[in-house]
C-alpha cells in the first residue's frame, strides 16, 4: 500500500513531475463520512505513512488533507475531510462546509461508514447531501460514489442485519459497496483496485514519491494536537489549536517552537498539569512522532496561550489556518 518510486517515465518539460505513460489513470478521491468512522486511519493505511492524526475523540480532522498513492498504473489523491455533523460554532460551520465543498470537487467519493453498526440517521443525512450542492440544490450530474463499510473486524458474528441496512442505502442510490478494515488492512487491496478502476485516464499531478501535499510544519502541528486529544480526552476537547512558530534545522537536530491555543485559563491549567507534567508528556510523545516524520532528532518546546472564543472568531480562525476552502 506504500507509494512506489520508479523511473519508467520520461520527464516533463517543467522537469518536476514525470510524464505519465499511455492508459495511466489519476484522480481525486474524497473520503466522506460521519465523525469517528475511520477516515484518517484509512488514508494513513493506504498511503503507508502517518500523515493524518487519529483519535477516539470525534472531529479530529479539521483541514482537508491530501494523501497520495502512486503505482505504475495510477495516481490516487485522497482528500480526508472533517466528519460531517451538526455544527455548534463558527469552526464547526467552516469544517462542515469544507467537507461539502470536497464532495463537489473530487472525481470519486468514498462514503465511509462504520460497518460494525447498523446504518443510522447520520449516514442517511450524508447520503442525502451527496445528491445536493453546497446551496442545497439537486445536482444535475452526480460524482461517482462508492459506499465503503469500514471496521468489519468489529462486526458481530451475525452481521446480516448490518449488511442489509447498508445494502438498502446503496441500492437506493445505485452505489457500489466494498467492505474492509482500515485497522487490520483486510480488504484494502480490493478497495484500492476498485478506486483505480473508477478513475479516468489522466496525468501525474504530483511526483511519484510524494505522499502528501501538506508542508512539514502543518503535519508537526497536527501531531502535537493529536497528543493533546489522546492525553487529555474530554477535559480539553476541541477548543485547542496549534501553531508552529519556529523551525530551525542544523546538521544534528531540528528545533521546533510551537504554541497551543486554548479558550480558557482552566484549559491552560489542564494542559500544563501539576508541575508541568502534562505539557512534558504531550511534548515527549509529540517529539517522538515528529522525529519519525523528519527522520532526525528534534528539540520541541511548547507554550500555552489563552485566546478566548477563538472558535467563534473569523479572524482568529483565519490566523490559525481555518477558513472555507475554494
Amino acid at each position: 500500500m506504500t507509494s512506489i518510486q520508479y523511473d519508467i517515465f520520461s520527464v516533463s518539460e517543467e522537469g518536476l513531475i514525470p510524464q505519465a505513460p499511455p492508459d495511466f489513470k489519476s484522480g481525486f478521491i474524497g473520503i466522506i463520512g460521519r465523525p469517528n468512522v475511520g477516515k484518517s486511519t484509512l488514508m494513513n493505511q493506504l498511503v503507508g505513512q502517518k500523515i493524518a492524526i487519529t483519535s477516539p475523540v470525534a472531529q479530529t480532522t479539521r483541514n482537508r488533507l491530501r494523501g497520495i498513492i502512486t503505482t505504475p498504473e495510477a495516481q490516487l489523491i485522497f482528500v480526508d475531510t472533517p466528519g460531517i455533523h451538526k455544527p455548534h460554532h463558527q469552526l464547526g460551520e467552516v469544517l462542515v462546509k469544507n467537507a461539502k465543498i470536497a464532495i463537489e470537487s473530487v472525481d470519486v467519493v468514498l462514503f465511509l461508514v462504520d460497518g460494525s453498526t447498523n446504518c443510522g440517521a447520520g449516514d442517511r443525512y450524508i447520503a442525502d447531501l451527496l445528491s445536493k450542492d453546497v446551496a442545497g440544490n439537486a445536482l444535475t450530474s452526480q460524482t461517482l460514489v462508492i459506499l465503503g463499510l469500514n471496521k468489519i473486524d468489529l462486526q458481530p458474528q451475525d452481521s446480516s442485519s448490518i449488511d442489509e441496512s447498508y445494502r438498502e442505502l446503496a441500492s437506493s442510490h445505485q452505489w457500489q459497496t466494498v467492505e474492509f478494515s482500515a485497522k487490520t488492512s483486510v480488504g484494502l487491496p480490493q478497495l484500492q483496485q476498485l478506486l483505480i478502476h473508477s478513475l479516468e485516464r489522466g496525468p501525474l499531478y504530483y511526483p511519484p514519491d510524494l505522499v502528501t501535499d501538506q508542508p512539514e510544519r502543518f503535519i508537526m502541528g497536527e501531531l502535537i494536537r493529536e497528543q493533546i486529544l489522546l492525553l487529555t480526552r474530554e477535559e480539553v476537547p476541541h477548543s485547542v489549536a496549534v501553531s508552529i512558530d519556529l523551525v530551525e534545522e542544523t546538521s544534528t537536530i531540528t528545533r521546533v517552537l510551537a504554541t497551543i491555543h486554548v479558550e480558557r485559563d482552566s484549559q491552560k491549567g489542564i494542559l500544563i498539569g501539576k508541575g508541568g507534567t502534562m505539557l512534558k508528556a504531550i511534548g515527549s510523545e509529540a517529539r517522538e512522532q515528529i522525529q519519525k516524520l523528519i527522520a532526525g532528532k528534534v528539540y520541541l518546546e511548547l507554550f500555552v496561550k489563552v485566546q478566548p472564543k477563538w472558535r467563534q472568531s473569523r479572524l482568529h480562525l483565519a490566523e490559525l489556518g481555518y477558513r472555507v476552502e475554494e
